[in-house]
């Protein structure tokens, strides 16, 4: 093969992320480029799209001075972003509000709604009705801002936002379009029925794509600004990409039966890759279209992972490496503290958007070090609970794989790979998982070679084994599931309180 590069975008909560990767699937530059999430009240989180833009535009150039005559190799563009966000568009194609995010959990009485608008729904999509998923936004929307519902004309996923600048095209991939809950899993189609009962057509909907296919192509002025700034020839094709958890299995190469991993990002997810379609919705599980061809998996998603620590440590004022020094400093010593992690409600196990995040048993000696162990563990906690469910619905997983921000930490990996009891693996590059996993879908759009040998597992670079003689954490985890049962209708109130 000749000398090309795939350009790899990943457009995640609190910034873009970017690789440029060789045909020896090296990474020649990385870069990112941040930026924030609003909260205009509790419970809400928005973004506004042009920020995404921006980004990419700061990321590509950051890869141009680090990659140099390489850039002018680009042969695809792959995309892969946060999942869920609704981004709506005038008839001119105009932004008409901020982009509701995947932790935004206004829409929770619009779920009840769904249920018994559509007791199939469930059935459907594989999951019951959340206010993360589009069909309650759109609900909310109808109720509380119709005006917005009425000037729509098209909505979009993040990513495929950024898709439609570079090309304008509006196209989605089947992982995506299934966390919309408008997917008809099974069928890896839109669903009359859902569209119905939510009041928009398919008309106002992005095409879909298998997540490994380009149907859009750098648009004539992109491509010529691009090649003048960056050197980035032609009109480069875009692959359909994915959702960050089906680009980051890629990346990983979970494309087979039984290939798991978990991420430690803004929120958690704990994947497994299936060959067929295995809805477990009464588990809270997610059974999603992956981003290859005739390909599922189940996940089990959490709203809350890595982004707990950043918010603790901001919270105790230190730095979350001083943070992660401190509690490791605790050296594993047994303390009473107890943290729910729910910041942002939770999906897995729970489905409850009102759950809110506790520390528990503060006494006048709790210090930094202590109060992140709590916060390290209860993330643990939260995966357990994870891993728990997906077990109980007949997948078994024998060793896990780890990417995102979090995994930097040798110290949180152990505790984890011991609360667990499972062997977790860090791989290279685990940080840039999801968009090195676009760069992939890119060269299978481009070359259409056989996914299995495009997606390879990468170079392992550390094994945490867990030390099942620890019974601390066991005894711990129950005490964690009790404080949640114990508190679940003070969430309630308190989420009333809020509104």
């Amino acid at each position: 093969m000749s000398m090309q590069t795939y350009l790899g975008l990943d457009i995640g909560t609190s910034a873009v992320k970017g690789v440029l990767v060789d045909t020896h699937q090296l990474c020649l530059a990385t870069a990112s480029s941040a930026y924030s999430v609003t909260h205009p009240r509790a419970g809400w989180a928005e973004q506004d799209p042009e920020l995404w833009w921006q980004a990419v535009e700061e990321v590509v150039a950051q890869l141009m001075q680090q990659a140099g005559a390489a850039m002018a190799k680009v042969a695809g563009i792959g995309l892969s972003g946060q999942m869920h966000g609704l981004v709506v568009q005038n008839q001119h194609g105009e932004v008409i509000r901020p982009a509701i995010l995947w932790n935004d959990s206004r829409a929770s009485q619009q779920c009840q709604q769904l249920k018994e608008l559509l007791p199939s729904l469930a059935t459907i999509t594989s999951v019951e009705p959340m206010p993360a998923f589009w069909a309650a936004k759109l609900l909310w929307l109808k109720a509380h801002e119709p005006e917005t519902l009425a000037n729509a004309h098209h909505f979009l996923l993040p990513k495929d936002y950024v898709r439609w600048r570079m090309s304008g095209e509006r196209i989605t991939d089947m992982c995506d379009a299934a966390g919309t809950q408008l997917l008809d899993q099974a069928r890896r189609a839109w669903s009359p029925e859902i569209l119905a009962v939510c009041g928009v057509a398919e008309r106002q909907l992005p095409q879909l794509a298998e997540g490994s296919t380009a149907l859009a192509t750098l648009k004539p002025d992109i491509a010529a600004r691009w090649r003048i700034e960056w050197g980035i020839e032609n009109q480069v094709p875009i692959a359909a990409g994915a959702g960050d958890v089906a680009a980051g299995a890629i990346g990983l190469g979970a494309i087979n039966e039984g290939d798991a991993f978990f991420t430690l990002g803004t929120s958690s997810q704990l994947f497994i890759a299936t060959s067929g379609y295995r809805p477990a919705p009464e588990h809270a599980l997610h059974a999603f279209a992956h981003a290859l061809p005739e390909r599922w998996f189940q996940m089990a998603a959490m709203l809350n992972g890595a982004s707990a620590l950043a918010w603790a440590a901001k919270l105790m004022g230190v730095s979350i490496d001083e943070a992660l020094t401190a509690a490791e400093e605790q050296q594993g010593s047994a303390s009473s503290l107890l943290f729910l992690p729910y910041l942002n409600g939770e999906r897995t196990p729970h489905n409850n958007p009102d759950a809110r995040g506790v520390l528990f048993g503060l006494h006048p000696s709790s210090g930094v070090g202590e109060v992140i162990q709590a916060v390290l563990e209860g993330v643990g906690f939260s995966l357990r609970e994870a891993r728990d469910v997906i077990e109980q619905a007949g997948t078994p997983i024998a060793r896990l794989t780890v990417i995102g921000g979090g995994s930097r930490s040798d110290y949180w990996l152990q505790l984890l790979a011991d609360i667990l009891e499972r062997p977790i693996a860090r791989c290279e590059e685990s940080e840039s998982g999801p968009a090195f996993g676009a760069a992939r879908l890119a060269r299978l759009a481009v070359t259409q070679e056989n996914p299995e040998v495009v997606c390879q597992p990468p170079r392992i670079e550390k094994v945490f084994q867990p030390n099942l003689e620890n019974h601390r954490h066991s005894h711990n985890f129950e005490r964690y599931k009790r404080l949640y049962r114990a508190l679940a209708h003070e969430f309630a109130i308190a989420s009333k309180l809020d509104n």
